[in-house]
């Protein structure tokens, strides 16, 4: 994405003492260019919190981490919490120009004193995460852009199919082509598709995508609508005319964090 360029202009009303009439000048300001953070992957990182110690991490996140990101070039898009939350999970998207330039801004993070004053003092009393597992991720041909706002309350359904031998293309186009569109008829908003990226174990099978609900009571109402959907019935029967495409998934639920840029 090209920066934007800006001119900003100031008019300044000049009112002479004891006069009535008024003088209006405008200047304009030097070219000021307003960089914008083109984003060519994504990463989908998961924090596995030590016992007790979630709430400290988010509070790590909410007052030091997220904001240092940024000022390491690094484009927070979305911070979640699953709706049953056994593990201590903490997951979050992260966006970024290249893979060379996420790795030189993250070495950039971890040597700033900022954050080094900020994970020893949170530290004091342990480590507050167990492991880190992270995925890079790149937008499907048919993915809705990424849009970070805040659109009130919902829930968000993390969902990653494995496919069988051969059948991601099929899968692709049955989201593509069907898939999606069933899921706006039945109150579902989809909000990224990705496929993993060219390095990534699982890059020849894998389907990850976020959709959105009004809850997660509604969530159930949503998914069985949309399996009894007629257009649904048929399309799926026609896609696996040839073998099923899908061998296994997996489904979160999740609640954006109070810092989520994306709500």
């Amino acid at each position: 994405m090209n920066n934007l360029l800006s001119f900003i202009a100031i008019t300044l009303i000049v009112i002479g003492c004891g006069q009535s009439k008024t003088t209006e000048e405008t200047k304009v300001t030097e070219e000021v260019q307003t960089p914008q953070l083109e984003i060519g992957v994504y990463e989908l990182r998961t924090y596995y919190a030590a016992d007790g110690k979630l709430d400290n991490l988010l509070a790590r996140f909410r007052n030091h981490t997220a904001g240092l990101f940024e000022k390491h070039g690094m484009t927070n898009i979305a911070y979640w919490v699953p709706v049953d939350n056994k593990e201590n999970v903490l997951i979050y998207l992260m966006g970024y120009p290249s893979r060379e330039s996420r790795d030189q801004s993250f070495d950039n993070f971890r040597k700033d004193p900022d954050w080094i004053e900020a994970r020893e003092a949170s530290r004091v009393n342990g480590p507050l995460v167990d492991s880190v597992q992270n995925i890079f991720l790149k937008p499907t041909d048919y993915s809705p852009e990424v849009t970070i706002e805040d659109i009130g309350l919902r829930v968000f359904e993390m969902r990653t199919y494995y496919c069988n031998e051969g059948k991601l293309p099929n899968l692709h186009a049955r989201f593509m082509d069907h898939t999606m569109g069933i899921f706006e008829n039945n109150d579902m908003t989809n909000v990224a598709y990705f496929s993993f990226d060219s390095d990534q174990p699982g890059v020849e099978n894998t389907l990850l995508y976020f959709i959105t609900h009004a809850d997660t009571a509604q969530a159930r109402q949503n998914w069985g609508s949309f399996l009894d959907d007629a257009e649904w019935k048929e399309a799926y029967a026609a896609s696996i005319a040839d073998g099923n495409l899908v061998s296994s998934l997996t489904s979160v639920f999740m609640e954006p964090t109070d810092f989520s840029p994306m709500k």
